[in-house]
């Protein structure tokens, strides 16, 4: 156990009352701001043990209030010794929950009876009761983008300087940086596309209206575990938010990831445990669109932040290449959007 390990035992044995066996470090998921590690405690018991720097404990709330409603596939976070939902440690929120299964639905193996128990799941999500305490904590979708859209205009600059002068800007003079000013001058047009749509949808719905549920806010099968034939498991509840359903189910409709597009069948078994439903169209390409400012973006900045180790420079880049690609979200997005 690493010494930081063993800091996180001590932790984990003074807040939630038991003693770690083992502590493996995962490196699962793209939050800059949260730490995963897998403990068994001396008793054969695994937990999912995390620290979150960002966001609120809104997740926390709804996962236990689901679970706590009897809606299954839904991990119930473990109480602290005095009966709350977190501690703090390291100026960070640090989480416990049942580690229900090693099998990630991304990892492949996810059939028709899975697919369908996703929608079933997520349905009893979006049916839940939208209390006055969820309003209260919860995050609620006004159709606004300004993050991303900020965030192009910055990249845009800074690469642009980078033509003829990397240092005034930061940008790393190596392969990997090259190879991201390249892509993002081919793609900019379809980005700044993308941002005009999405500024054009937003606004549309903005005067609109639509009936807000509770949402996971990023369902894609990164978050889904699989455990017996027929049942999984919806988790990391961080990025939840009152909204419409076409929220979630934009990962459902062609999916989020170039490399893990979600096929017709598939979405045909999804809807087989949701339900039959109407979908708004202009509110999945709108979060389509976000989406893929979103997914694009981050990795961007991260190719070319010259803190970070190579090996997190070469993932991000991978994932600005998958996101551009013809099965990539942004080709998704504009072709939803048009």
């Amino acid at each position: 156990m690493t010494a930081f390990g063993e800091l996180l035992a001590a932790w984990v044995l003074q807040d939630f009352g038991f003693a770690a066996h083992s502590v493996e470090e995962m490196n699962h998921g793209a939050d800059d701001a949260a730490q995963l590690w897998r403990v068994v405690s001396d008793v054969g018991a695994a937990y999912a043990v995390k620290l979150s720097g960002g966001g609120t404990a809104a997740g926390l709330v709804v996962s236990m209030q689901l679970a706590n409603g009897g809606v299954d596939g839904i991990p119930s976070p473990i109480l602290t010794r005095d009966e709350r939902l977190f501690s703090e440690r390291d100026g960070r929120r640090l989480s416990v929950v049942p580690w229900v299964s090693n099998h990630r639905a991304l990892d492949g193996g996810m059939h028709a009876a899975h697919w369908a128990a996703f929608g079933s799941v997520l349905a009893q999500v979006h049916a839940a009761e939208v209390t006055d305490e969820l309003i209260r904590i919860l995050p609620r979708e006004d159709h606004t983008h300004e993050g991303p859209a900020l965030a192009v205009v910055d990249l845009n600059r800074r690469l642009g300087v980078a033509e003829t002068d990397r240092t005034e800007v930061g940008v790393p003079d190596d392969e990997l940086a090259d190879e991201l000013m390249y892509r993002w001058r081919v793609a900019s047009g379809r980005v700044s596309t993308l941002v005009t749509r999405a500024d054009r949808l937003g606004q549309e719905l903005r005067r609109s209206t639509a009936r807000p549920v509770v949402c996971h806010g990023d369902p894609h099968l990164g978050n889904l575990l699989l455990d017996a034939p027929k049942r999984v498991w919806l988790i990391d509840w961080d990025d939840v938010v009152l909204a419409p359903r076409e929220r979630d189910l934009m990962f459902v409709v062609d999916g989020v990831l170039a490399f893990a597009p979600v096929t017709a069948q598939e979405r045909a078994w999804f809807f087989d445990g949701y339900g039959a439903v109407d979908l708004d169209a202009r509110r999945l390409a709108y979060y389509q669109c976000v989406r893929a400012l979103l997914d694009l973006v981050d990795p961007a900045a991260a190719v070319i932040d010259g803190r970070r180790p190579r090996s997190e420079r070469v993932d991000a880049l991978e994932i600005v290449e998958g996101v551009l690609s013809p099965t990539g979200l942004v080709d998704i997005a504009l072709r939803h959007s048009g």
